[in-house]
């Protein structure tokens, strides 16, 4: 077994409708996999005695919001974190409900799979193509189809067959690529860590042995060099006048010290002089590590300005095309001003255009109703007060993602995803 430390870290998220079972199967994965200490076991027990259940309800390890408890529905993201002898895993347990997609964005924004369920009696409804849209949408690589409540159709293989073929087809037009398809019952364990008899019909792998093999995305590292600069380390003392270090975390690729780099927006060049991590030196640091970067040229560097290979400059403009998904209860309005932070950067935008919204139930865009209310996803256009220094979204989902601010409140108001303009591509399913 590999030490904790050292082992690959794999984030997937569920979503179903209401009742799908999500809770109880992460429940049962935690179980089944032995991830429940013995006082959360205790726990769980008196929880459910409590409840009125003959039986130890999984579904509360984790609907653990006593609202959430109350009403039989997730209303916010549960992060739950366990490990097996080939992999650390964390969850994020997304809302079913409609009026929660944003926290199902929010859920799924950093995951490398999502785990969609599909009630055997029910088959695809419209909160699978909601949840498949949001999948395709945050470029997720691989998605997992497990049909769950098998039990309740007696083990149907035709009844999986033909909900496999319906979802193909939706895959397919919301593009797709990884899907796999299990048949499960998370209630009774059948298909989720340990093989089900009831089921000889199906010759795949269970869902956890899925999930231990799934590759990982390429991780950051290996994109192309972005720094966003998030301090400027200069003491005041006479030990030290001659230190200058840009502080920040990297956001993409590796940096090494002799490397020739261009800082934007000025496009000022230099070359690395070193690299500090504490009180260590080394001479490379890779993304996602936090690190402070010296230069051989004294340069003007300031919060907000991005140091990056000179030979792979992201793009640079004011004129910015989102796909956003609106979190407040005030509608998106056309000419208003919000504080942009993407990055460490930090600028006023006006939204200029709401190109159009999408209905993502039926997978079609809406372009008579432009008015983006909560929960709405759209496609619109901003124009910011100075150039971002960004990537698309597909590109890098940090320097390719922003939110926008409500300049009186404060609040966070929208989550954007930068994609080509609208000429250039088009987004119509």
């Amino acid at each position: 077994m590999k030490g904790y430390l050292d082992m690959e870290l794999l984030r997937f998220t569920t979503a179903g409708s209401v009742d799908d079972g999500k809770s109880t199967l992460i429940g049962r994965l935690l179980y089944d996999s032995k991830s429940i200490f013995e006082d959360q076991m205790e726990a769980l027990k008196a929880a459910s005695e409590r409840m009125g259940n003959d039986e130890v309800n999984l579904a509360l390890l984790t609907d653990g919001l006593r609202a959430e408890r109350e009403q039989g529905i997730t209303i916010d993201v549960a992060y739950r974190y366990f490990a097996t002898p080939k992999r650390k895993f964390i969850i994020a347990d997304t809302p079913g409900h409609i009026e929660y997609t944003r926290n199902m964005v929010t859920g799924a924004s950093t995951a490398d799979a999502a785990i969609i369920l599909v009630d055997a009696r029910n088959g695809i409804i419209e909160q699978t193509k909601r949840h498949s849209y949001v999948a395709s949408l945050l470029r997720l690589d691989h998605v997992i189809v497990a049909v769950n409540k098998m039990d309740l159709t007696d083990f149907s293989e035709e009844v999986f067959d033909r909900i496999r073929s319906e979802y193909t087809g939706i895959a397919r037009k919301l593009g797709l690529k990884n899907v796999h398809y299990i048949p499960i019952s998370a209630l009774d364990g059948d298909n989720v860590v340990n093989p089900s008899a009831r089921m000889p019909w199906y010759g795949g792998e269970t869902l956890l042995h899925l999930l231990e093999r799934l590759p990982v995305k390429e991780g950051i590292d290996q994109l192309p060099l972005r720094f966003p600069v998030q301090y400027v380390i200069r003491p005041q003392n006479d030990r030290f006048h001659d230190y200058r270090a840009y502080a920040g975390r990297l956001a993409g690729g590796c940096i090494r010290v002799g490397d020739r780099v261009t800082i934007l927006p000025s496009f000022m060049k230099s070359t690395v002089k070193a690299i500090d991590e504490g009180d260590k030196s080394p001479d490379e640091a890779f993304a996602p590590q936090s690190v402070s970067i010296r230069l051989n040229d004294d340069v003007d560097v300031s919060r907000g300005d991005m140091i990056v290979k000179s030979d792979n400059v992201p793009r640079h403009d004011a004129n910015i095309s989102l796909l956003v998904c609106w979190l407040n209860h005030r509608p998106v309005s056309v000419g208003a001003k919000y504080i942009i932070r993407h990055t460490t950067d930090e600028v006023f935008g006006i939204v200029k255009n709401v190109y159009f919204k999408v209905n993502i139930n039926t997978l079609e865009n809406i372009l008579d109703d432009k008015t983006v209310r909560m929960n709405d996803i759209a496609h619109i256009q901003i124009k910011t007060s100075k150039p971002l220094k960004y990537d698309l979204y597909a590109e890098n989902r940090i320097t390719g993602s922003l939110v926008l601010i409500n300049e009186a409140t404060f609040e966070t108001v929208g989550a954007g995803m930068i994609v080509e303009p609208l000429e250039e591509q088009t987004y119509s399913i």
